[in-house]
């Protein structure tokens, strides 16, 4: 005899067995009829061969791929438009999106109402966005590899994920490649982005007005820019790599009450890390290296904090646009300067004098960069020494009281050797 509460658990399953139900889905059957006709918590699983797209999901289901199985929009709008919550959608190469940025044309677009849906494992390819996460709360985006368009300007092409008012949203482990920016994110909070491996773009990660998230483990490699950090705050960017990006690899602009720690910056063409009216944040375990200029700071910055982070090997160390000094140690804690030439009596692994990176011929040459022709004069050399020698002459700026005498070495420098 059937137990009562097992018979009442397989009674339910009878009267929702639909709920479980798969079908096998083959090349050339109509896929969007199916979706349409398919019931609640179906999962459809698509055989190898090429399914045509342009269809919308509204309701919970799974669409899993065989290998080989392509999903092709064939130029008209989005491949796959979600507006039901908890979909997933893993497995599938997806190609062929429309062309129209009005309408954010995408592999894959979640709208409003798309709550926790998995995009997990797809290759998408070629399409004007790869994954729009537009409006749907708590999605994720997880393991695929995006490769966008080539044509076109760079700034005419669509990003590989795109975050707009999507709290509690995840891009993590993704493969980026081609197309504008890797991750940009407007208007969200609560999103975290990690561990991807973005390459070939304008920015890897663009962060514009929006608050209180995550950004660690990433790798940006051969970007204009690695992660712009723009009219946010609360901001974590932690443990990135931003190796050979062409013009910056870290930039916070109006940028406020953020973390910038245990990131490696190297080969960037222009800055390490560019500050730009941004207030109170701190910056520290870091290391900037190999790069035009250590850290440009501007704009009127105030009340951020500077400490424990390396400069090793940069061109120029620092650009400070400003009047007064500002000290860049924690608890008696600085920098490290490579091309401080400083001792340590006691030991203490503190640089026994400070460092000061920048005298008024520096500023000179930000302005007037042709008197860079008069630097191996007799008379700039006799005003330099005169400044390090009568340190009250200088205009103010940057002084390390505390600098270190041994280079940070955070882990993310692990992620490219």
């Amino acid at each position: 005899m059937i137990p009562r509460f097992l018979g009442i658990c397989l009674a339910g399953l009878l009267a929702h067995g639909t709920a479980f139900a798969e079908t096998r889905v083959e090349a050339g059957d109509t896929l969007a009829n199916l979706v349409t006709s398919a019931t609640s918590g179906e999962t459809l699983r698509l055989s190898g061969g090429v399914h045509t797209g342009a269809f919308e999901i509204d309701k919970p289901l799974t669409i899993e791929c065989a290998p080989g199985a392509i999903i092709d929009g064939q130029g008209n709008g989005s491949v796959i438009t979600v507006t039901s919550p908890d979909v997933v959608i893993r497995g599938c190469q997806i190609i062929g999106s429309g062309d129209r940025h009005d309408e954010i044309d995408s592999g894959v677009r979640l709208l409003k109402g798309a709550d926790r849906t998995l995009v997990e494992g797809n290759t998408l390819t070629g399409n004007l966005y790869g994954v729009d996460v537009h409006g749907a709360k708590d999605a994720k985006v997880l393991g695929n590899t995006i490769i966008g368009r080539q044509g076109h300007r760079m700034n005419r092409r669509g990003n590989g994920v795109y975050v707009w008012n999507a709290p509690g949203s995840e891009v993590s482990d993704n493969d980026i490649r081609f197309g504008r920016d890797g991750i940009f994110t407007n208007t969200s909070s609560k999103n975290v982005f990690a561990r991807n491996k973005i390459r070939d773009l304008r920015f890897a990660v663009h962060y514009m007005y929006t608050q209180n998230s995550v950004v660690m483990d990433n790798v940006s490699t051969g970007n204009h820019l690695g992660y712009a950090i723009m009219f946010s705050k609360g901001v974590r960017v932690e443990n990135n790599v931003s190796y050979n990006d062409r013009d910056q690899g870290i930039m916070l602009n109006y940028a406020n009450n953020s973390m910038v720690v245990g990131n490696y910056v190297s080969g960037a063409k222009e800055r390490a890390l560019f500050i730009y009216n941004s207030h109170k944040n701190a910056i520290t375990e870091n290391r900037f290296e190999k790069s035009a200029l250590g850290i440009h700071f501007t704009a009127g910055s105030e009340r951020n904090t500077v400490y424990r982070n390396a400069f090793v090997g940069n061109r120029q160390q620092v650009k400070y646009v400003g009047s007064k000094w500002v000290d860049w140690s924690v608890n008696e804690q600085g920098n490290y300067w490579s091309d401080h030439s400083a001792y340590d009596l006691n030991n203490d692994k503190i640089a026994d004098s400070p460092y000061r990176p920048n005298d008024t011929m520096d500023r000179i040459l930000w302005t007037q960069p042709s008197a860079k022709l008069l630097l191996g004069s007799p008379a700039v050399q006799l005003v330099r020494w005169a400044q390090k020698a009568f340190p009250a002459t200088l205009p103010g700026g940057v002084i390390d009281r505390y600098p270190l005498m041994k280079p940070q070495k955070p882990k993310a420098m692990e992620k490219i050797q």
